[in-house]
């Protein structure tokens, strides 16, 4: 069992503090770095955790596809980063305790989307290769009568039609309709629909439970695609990134929906794009530079931080592919926000 080390009320910054409050252990001991009782005591462990939680994730740059952190630490270097008091004494405190240093980072050039395929993609001579690539590399799915997901309507004229519940009558604004292909957007997670339809406290809103009436065959996106290449080869990251991206990318996707269904898919199955804000995860997460998607023993972890969408061709609904089984009205009576903080100036 590793020993309290300090506390959340030994650091000065306030962000850090708080962080430190929400991972920490609460017991009554005395902390036996500030004496004080009332604040969550840290492990070494638990410190790196902070760390990283505030330094790296608290400095991650976006970019139009894909994102790494601007600082990074490590056992192996001294801090060259002139922090500002109140952070400079407290990184002190924490070199002192876990032994590691803090120093900008240079990302890897391809967290911050230098990728073959995605930059294939965002040029016309290349992208029907690299989507015709997609289609027939990434693995179908096959959604039959046991299947359940949600479509939320915000402000619907008529909450009980079951009409309501399909394609919308004009397409063209997200991330996957266009002109000639409606699509009927839906996911297995409700909380994550209601995001998606960014809602606010004084909608209307009604879900509707759907489950399909036959068969139907989707391109599933939502997995990690199993290569034998680098990150910068990645057919698989570039996906990611492409659907962790925002409206600058709809006109790729939009593409891809298109040879989906021209190759008879019914639909595909995407990562949705609040996948990291629902599951708290870090999307160009690395270990010694490599993102964790090439790692097999981490398949797992990294398909459960995906959250997958449903989008299905044309209007099924009016189609009798699939069925409304349940209408609910939905109430929001709490919103929770959990919060991280980071330093200023990156």
């Amino acid at each position: 069992m590793q020993k309290h080390l300090i506390c959340s009320e030994c650091f000065n910054d306030e962000g850090l503090r708080i962080d430190a409050r929400q991972i920490g252990i609460l017991n009554k001991k005395a902390c036996r770095n500030c004496n004080k009782k009332n604040g969550s005591k840290l492990t070494a462990k638990l410190i790196s955790n902070l760390a990283y939680r505030f330094f790296v994730k608290g400095t991650s740059w976006k970019v139009e596809y894909g994102e790494a952190p601007l600082i990074k630490f490590n056992e192996h270097q001294k801090t060259s980063i002139t922090f500002k008091e109140p952070l400079k004494s407290d990184v002190v405190l924490i070199e002192k305790n876990i032994n590691v240093g803090f120093f900008d980072y240079g990302p890897r050039l391809w967290m911050l989307g230098h990728i073959e395929p995605l930059k294939k993609l965002q040029t016309q001579k290349y992208r029907k290769e690299i989507i015709q690539r997609i289609v027939a590399e990434y693995p179908s799915l096959t959604l039959n009568n046991k299947a359940k997901f949600y479509r939320l309507r915000k402000n619907p004229k008529d909450p009980e039609n079951h009409s309501e519940y399909d394609s919308p009558p004009k397409s063209g604004n997200g991330r996957l309709d266009s002109n000639k292909l409606p699509i009927l957007y839906a996911s297995p997670d409700l909380e994550v629909c209601i995001h998606e339809c960014r809602v606010t406290a004084i909608d209307h809103l009604f879900v509707g439970t759907l489950v399909p009436n036959t068969d139907l065959k989707l391109l599933n996106l939502a997995v990690i695609l199993e290569e034998d290449c680098t990150e910068f080869e990645s057919l698989d990251i570039s996906v990611q990134f492409l659907f962790y991206a925002e409206s600058h990318s709809y006109e790729i996707s939009r593409e891809i929906a298109k040879e989906a269904k021209k190759s008879g898919f019914d639909g595909i199955i995407y990562p949705s794009y609040f996948s990291s804000l629902r599951t708290g995860s870090y999307p160009t997460e690395t270990i010694y530079g490599m993102s964790i998607r090439k790692f097999p023993q981490y398949k797992n972890i990294v398909e459960n931080q995906i959250i997958p969408n449903v989008a299905l061709f044309g209007r099924p609904i009016k189609e009798k592919k699939i069925s409304v089984e349940c209408i609910n009205k939905v109430i929001l009576d709490r919103i929770d926000y959990h919060i991280h903080f980071g330093p200023t100036g990156y």
